[in-house]
């Protein structure tokens, strides 16, 4: 657990010290793009930040090529190697993009790409679902199954990135309940070590969201940008790719997850989801929703989720806060229901249904709580 807290803290210290060189090249040299009609701010900013993030992956990726207890994962390079190699076309696309906004179609086929990278070369994909001993039927439909699920979560990341603190806030939270979620699933299997590549992979970003957040909290000095943002939800696609993608439910104790095997068989699925549940929600809502209107699902509209409560009466600020507050209350909610099963908590599972149905409530309660009031207002 220690080198755990060690790559958090060393990756979020190297992310805030070029985070803030970044910032203030970016700043010299004008490098940032005209204010949008979609966007929130008005003040000229930089959308530089995933360049320092992408960096400050790299210097931890590169410190625990030296370090013993990270070994497990560098005895096969070639799946670090296709990571780094597919963050890195993702920012360098990413950050052409925040430049010189280019077309739709090159940065979903550079989006395809890295994530083929991932499935081809690295060879993470999705070769079984934890769903009563599915397997993928054929190699062909196991790449095509990884290749969509990146995108998808690279694009669901992207699509909540509107307001400062947002992304960043949402994954880390996330991020940490991930790896609390991996670190107990490889314990309850039996593993003789607890390092794996999708706990290093959360605990990076963990780091990278600590270390940027400062110059991305309101009001923000810089944007993480397309590159940042792309990148956030290609290593968590990632991440959960080599979690449950590969991952027997057989090597799980029968005598502890016995007691509830439907749930202790969607497990596995759902606690991924459920980490990213609001990035997915608005990604599906945005497409659909274009589609309807026969535009394309990347046509840019200010229809987001983010949008939506600004619209409804909150600050930029407080939906900033009900966003990790819908974060945290879905995501703990499964890992305690998974906790639950298979710890023989009292109650088991139904400790993190109470959690999830009584902070759902009172998400819904804070979210509506502001239209209420306007119309409350403009009647009288």
């Amino acid at each position: 657990m220690k080198q755990y807290v060690f790559t958090i803290l060393f990756t979020a210290t190297v992310t805030l010290i070029l985070a803030w060189t970044v910032w203030r090249i970016g700043l010299k040299y004008k490098l940032y793009p005209a204010i949008r009609e979609r966007d929130v701010h008005r003040t000229p900013t930089p959308r530089l930040g995933g360049i320092a993030m992408f960096l400050g992956v790299v210097a931890a990726f590169a410190v625990s090529a030296f370090t013993p207890y990270f070994q497990i994962f560098w005895a096969n390079p070639r799946q670090v190697w296709a990571i780094l190699a597919a963050i890195a076309l993702t920012v360098l696309v990413g950050v052409a993009d925040d430049l010189w906004d280019l077309d739709w179609m090159i940065k979903l086929a550079a989006q395809f790409l890295a994530a083929g990278v991932i499935a081809w070369f690295g060879q993470l994909q999705i070769y079984s679902l934890p769903i009563g001993g599915m397997t993928v039927p054929s190699s062909a439909t196991s790449f095509i199954l990884t290749v969509f699920a990146i995108v998808i979560v690279m694009n669901a990341v992207n699509f909540i990135d509107g307001l400062d603190g947002l992304v960043a806030g949402v994954c880390l939270i996330a991020n940490v309940i991930f790896f609390a979620y991996s670190y107990f699933l490889v314990r309850d299997s039996g593993a003789s070590s607890y390092f794996n590549l999708a706990s290093f992979i959360a605990c990076v970003l963990v780091g990278v969201c600590l270390g940027f957040l400062p110059l991305n909290w309101h009001p923000a000095k810089m944007f993480m940008g397309d590159s940042g943002a792309l990148m956030l939800g290609l290593l968590m696609a990632t991440s959960a790719i080599a979690t449950t993608g590969q991952f027997d439910p057989a090597t799980l104790d029968p005598d502890e997850f016995g007691r509830s095997q439907l749930l202790g068989a969607f497990m596995p699925i759902l606690v991924p989801v459920a980490v990213v549940i609001l990035p997915l929600l608005d990604f599906g809502s945005a497409v659909i929703r274009r589609y309807w209107r026969g535009q394309s699902p990347f046509s840019p509209d200010r229809k987001h989720l983010h949008h939506r409560m600004l619209d409804m009466g909150h600050s930029s600020q407080t939906s900033v806060f009900i966003f990790y507050a819908w974060t945290a209350i879905i995501g703990l909610s499964m890992l305690l229901m998974y906790i639950g099963v298979g710890h023989n908590w009292p109650g088991q599972y139904w400790i993190g249904v109470a959690f999830g149905v009584v902070g759902v409530a009172a998400c819904l309660v804070v979210t509506f709580t502001p239209g209420h009031r306007r119309r409350a207002t403009r009647a009288s």
